[in-house]
């Protein structure tokens, strides 16, 4: 393929490929009564993302594990496999996350830039603990390069693609109410432990 850059979001024969796939996944997702919101294309060929929004941890991990599954099957019908390493293709081509959107009660209601930082900061320092469970061979996508921070290190801005955390221009726009992303989750990680470690650090920055 041509190098990256041509794939991300496009229409059209030359550099969209798998889209009779992806659609049918979300047609199945939507069948099965998952809180299915979107599809796009990535910035890698052949690469691409599927956004999941559920109330609760919980859920939003049995929907997570549910979806993958389908996915799975449904690729057995057309002789494919999905490749959920966080870097499926090495040289200069962007890795696959599992980026965590997360909010709780404190963050849509309170207002305050000083409450986002506190918890940007919080996860700041427990670098290690969150790296433990966001996904196996995550070093290899957390390099600093490619729209990643490197996985030893820690920042969070707003629209900061290349953070750790990206505060959305939304949350700034709506008054500083709203929701945190955690870009380091890798996409072969547990939902289930990375919404925990999330949830910990996060109620500890309000300690």
């Amino acid at each position: 393929p041509g190098p990256q850059g041509l794939y991300y979001c496009s229409v059209g024969g030359k550099n969209t490929h798998g889209r009779h796939i992806v659609e049918e996944h979300a047609d199945m997702c939507l069948e099965a009564g998952i809180n299915f919101e979107g599809i796009n294309q990535e910035v890698a060929c052949g690469q691409w993302e599927f956004q999941l929004f559920a109330k609760g941890a919980k859920k939003a991990g049995d929907e997570m594990w549910i979806a993958r599954y389908l996915l799975d099957r449904l690729t057995e019908n057309y002789g494919y496999y999905i490749e959920y390493h966080p870097k499926p293709i090495k040289g200069d081509w962007n890795g696959s996350g599992m980026h965590a959107n997360f909010s709780d009660t404190t963050l849509r209601t309170c207002g305050d830039e000083n409450t986002f930082n506190k918890v940007c900061e919080e996860f700041g320092k427990n670098i290690e603990k969150h790296i433990s469970v966001y996904g196996a061979h995550n070093e290899q996508r957390l390099t600093g390069a490619h729209e990643t921070q490197s996985i030893t290190q820690f920042s969070y801005g707003v629209s900061d693609r290349g953070a750790s955390i990206r505060i959305p221009i939304g949350t700034v726009e709506d008054g500083w109410k709203g929701r945190l992303e955690d870009r380091r989750p890798a996409s072969n990680g547990d939902p289930y432990k990375i919404s925990s470690v999330i949830i910990s650090t996060t109620k500890a920055a309000y300690n």
